[in-house]
C-alpha cells in the first residue's frame, strides 16, 4: 500500500504552474499508462500522479530531476523498447551491472540532459527501487533509494528543515 506523500504545510512552489498547476490526473489516467506499459504503475508513483501531473518545463525542486508528466511516462518507456527491438534487444553487456534498458523500468523523471529516472519493477528485494537510464551504458542503480515515496519525503524533509538531499539542494 502506497504511503501518503505530502509535504509540510506552506511547502509550495511558489509558481504553481511549474509543478502542473490544478491540474489532477485521475487514478483511471494513470492505470490506462500502466496498461501501455504492460505493468501497472508503482504505487507511490500513482499517488503522486494524483497530486500532480508532473511539470510542464524543465524545474529544479527535485535534485537532479524533473518529474515527468503521463505522456513523459509511456513515451520514453515506448522510445526505448523501439529502440532496443531495432538493436540487438535487451540484454545486458558482461561489462555492466545493468541492461541498457529494462520493459518493467518505469520513467518518472528526466534530467537536463534527458536521460530518464526509472522506478525498478522488477520482482525481487530490489523491486520499486529508483536508478538512471542514459543514452549508453547501462542502468545505473548505484546508491540507489529504496523506492519513490522516501526520494520525496527525504525532498520534503530538506525543503522544510533545511538542507540537502544526497548532497544536492532541492
Amino acid at each position: 500500500m502506497a504511503q501518503q506523500i505530502s509535504p509540510p504545510v506552506g511547502i509550495l512552489a511558489p509558481d504553481r504552474r511549474l509543478v502542473g498547476g490544478p491540474r489532477r490526473v485521475r487514478l483511471r489516467t494513470a492505470q490506462q499508462a500502466g496498461q501501455l506499459l504492460g505493468i501497472p504503475l508503482p504505487g507511490d508513483l500513482a499517488e503522486s500522479l494524483r497530486c500532480h501531473n508532473g511539470v510542464s518545463a524543465w524545474a529544479t525542486f527535485l535534485p537532479e530531476q524533473s518529474p515527468l508528466a503521463l505522456s513523459g511516462i509511456v513515451n520514453p518507456w515506448q522510445t526505448c523498447m523501439d529502440v532496443a527491438a531495432e538493436n540487438d534487444g535487451l540484454p545486458r553487456r558482461p561489462w555492466h551491472d545493468e541492461p541498457w534498458w529494462h520493459p518493467r523500468w518505469v520513467p518518472w523523471a528526466e534530467r537536463a540532459d534527458s536521460g530518464v529516472q526509472v522506478i525498478d519493477q522488477r520482482p525481487g528485494p530490489d523491486e520499486g527501487r529508483i536508478g538512471w537510464a542514459g543514452h549508453s551504458g547501462g542502468g545505473d542503480f548505484t546508491d540507489s533509494r529504496p523506492d519513490l515515496a522516501s526520494l520525496l519525503h527525504a525532498v520534503a524533509h530538506a525543503l522544510h528543515e533545511g538542507g540537502e538531499v544526497r548532497g544536492l539542494h532541492p
